[in-house]
């Protein structure tokens, strides 16, 4: 069954304080084309700056989640995302006239209502989802994240934390479909610890924060001294309590489970910088922005695989990303200087996987040498530049009126020879990547004994200059 997106109807806006600059700024929704995504505008800067929200755009995780292009930013953003994605809007356009979203309650929900009251209208384009083929794997360890993410016909998710404190231990939630965000999701506001909060509050980096629009976790036994430095820290005229639940000012939870639940918020708000919704079940232990984001860096690389694959392999076949026509469709190289069989792996913009199957039909053989047939070991840089070349104009849109010329080889070794019946492997990896010059490293395997490796700078020009 088909699914359209969508976009909201009229004109919402909502002012308020942004968490970390404390400067005040409206927030404006609009209505957005068809295909025109999640886009923020700052109408304070000069020409309006756009900034698409998407993975591409990400400047800074340390403190939230933050876009930016050519300089102008947008921070903050994660709860505004989380919102549009709970009521499934696809287009969408956000004016700003700060660089930070206001935090508002400290959840999404100020946000999901106003758009519920603008109302959302079906567009003529039909939604195209992420799904999944197989399991993905995320791990960091240096974080201890978790991710797991497995087919299925919809997003759900299924998130732990255990923070080991006293007044926060181990919390448990799952989301069983996006019906169930707005009542049970949506109302989660952030949290943190009072000693992150009085830390940042005295290095001048929540100057927006309060014990109003954050859940702030007390240690346990604070005395009327540490509460009275408080109440004086954020400048309240009423003292500071903390609640049954371990919470400061008596807040009082809206969720049993309002921390993890808040976890997944800030999930659903970063998957959005995807650029589509996700059909997949999300396990998810202890992630936050920081790895959020690393891992819709992974999907997206999956993503645009997907994409050159569909453009150029016109049939799928297990174990091969291109075969030798999607290869012809993508390098001029034809017969008899076309070097590389097929691609068995393809990670955009960070490393490529080609094969050459070497046999003795090869002309080069007639003459090197006869009665002892070896491959020349400027065709294996040969093949391997090739293969880094697949990559490199991939980038482009039209990589037909493009051709790749290496400009450089360097730290070339030879360490094998090749021989009619050998299987090539070639290893092409990013070492700097530009739109007019990049620079790999490539490494020729038989089987797995490495026969050549070497650094390659090469440049991307349009054919008819």
């Amino acid at each position: 069954m088909k699914e359209y997106k969508h976009t909201i109807q009229r004109d919402v806006a909502y002012t308020g304080i942004g968490l970390h600059t404390g400067e005040i700024t409206t927030i404006r929704f609009r209505p957005a084309d068809k295909d025109e995504g999640i886009v923020f505008i700052r109408t304070d800067l000069p020409n309006k700056p756009e900034i698409p929200a998407d993975i591409d755009h990400v400047v800074d995780i340390s403190r939230g989640t933050t876009i930016g292009i050519n300089g102008a930013v947008v921070g903050t953003i994660e709860h505004v995302l989380s919102a549009i994605k709970g009521l499934n809007i696809d287009n969408i356009r956000i004016e700003i006239d700060g660089p930070e979203a206001p935090v508002a309650d400290g959840s999404p929900l100020p946000f999901l209502t106003l758009l519920r009251q603008a109302g959302l209208i079906q567009q003529d384009s039909e939604r195209v989802f992420f799904e999944l083929d197989a399991p993905i794997n995320f791990s960091a360890p240096e974080e201890n994240v978790d991710v797991v993410i497995v087919p299925s016909n919809e997003l759900k998710v299924t998130f732990m934390i255990d923070y080991k404190h006293p007044n926060l231990g181990t919390q448990y939630t799952w989301l069983p479909s996006m019906d169930y965000y707005e009542s049970e999701f949506a109302g989660a506001r952030t949290f943190c610890f009072i000693n992150e909060i009085l830390y940042l509050r005295e290095k001048g980096l929540i100057k927006g924060g309060s014990l109003d629009n954050a859940l702030v976790i007390a240690e346990p036994n604070m005395s009327e001294e540490e509460l009275k430095h408080l109440q004086e820290a954020f400048g309240y005229h009423k003292p500071v309590k903390v609640s049954e639940e371990g919470i400061l000012n008596t807040n009082k939870l809206r969720y049993h489970n309002e921390f993890v639940r808040h976890k997944v918020v800030d999930l659903i708000g970063d998957m959005a910088l995807l650029g589509m919704p996700i059909k997949g079940h999300i396990l998810a232990a202890r992630s936050g922005h920081k790895t959020n984001v690393e891992l819709v860096k992974k999907l997206r690389q999956i993503q645009k695989k997907n994409e050159l694959q569909m453009l150029y392999q016109k049939k799928k076949a297990e174990g091969i990303v291109f075969d030798i026509n999607a290869i012809m469709r993508i390098i001029p190289h034809r017969y008899p200087f076309l070097l590389v069989d097929k691609i068995i792996d393809f990670v955009p913009n960070e490393s490529i996987t080609g094969i050459k199957n070497v046999t003795m039909n090869e002309p080069f053989f007639q003459g090197h040498f006869p009665g002892h047939p070896i491959m020349p070991g400027v065709l294996i840089l040969e093949a391997m530049a090739q293969a880094g070349g697949i990559m490199l104009l991939n980038q482009l849109d039209n990589p037909e009126d493009y051709v790749a010329y290496f400009a450089s080889i360097d730290n070339v070794k030879f360490r094998k020879p090749v021989l009619p019946g050998d299987t090539l492997r070639f290893e092409m990896k990013v070492i700097s990547l530009r739109r007019s010059l990049s620079k790999m490293h490539g490494e020729a395997y038989v089987d797995n004994e490495k026969v050549a490796e070497g650094d390659f700078m090469a440049m991307v020009q349009e054919k008819n200059k």
